[in-house]
């Protein structure tokens, strides 16, 4: 999926973890829990027990259907797991500011870029 693109290493406590140049990891067998906090701190993000929860609903769907959650399918469990104040898109972006659950959660959660995006 990352042919001809160039990678990035992320030092992940002293072993280097390639990402594409955009931060998504190239070899999803590599990630860990450490490569979510040293992939957040490279994106100056905070890791809220929030984040964490998206990152593993990210990961847990993936791995139940081997595919990535849709945008709605993420608004809809977090609506039903926080309530309709947090469980929204508004929220969702406001804690991943840098591209969203979407793109910003599956950087974080060690999956690949999604079908379309740019």
């Amino acid at each position: 999926m990352y042919a001809n693109m160039q990678t990035k290493e992320l030092d992940v406590n002293g072993i280097v973890v390639l990402t594409c140049s955009e931060g998504y990891i190239v070899n999803m067998d590599e990630w860990s829990e450490d490569f979510v906090r040293a992939q957040a701190k490279s994106e100056q993000l905070d890791l809220t027990d929030e984040v964490w929860d998206v990152v593993y609903f990210l990961r847990k769907f993936y791995e139940q259907h081997s595919a990535q959650a849709e945008v709605r399918k993420i608004v809809k469990y977090f609506k039903t797991a926080w309530g309709e104040e947090r469980g929204n898109s508004t929220y969702l972006h406001k804690i991943f500011p840098y591209g969203g659950p979407q793109k910003q959660g599956n950087r974080l959660a060690g999956l690949m870029r999604t079908k379309g995006e740019h």
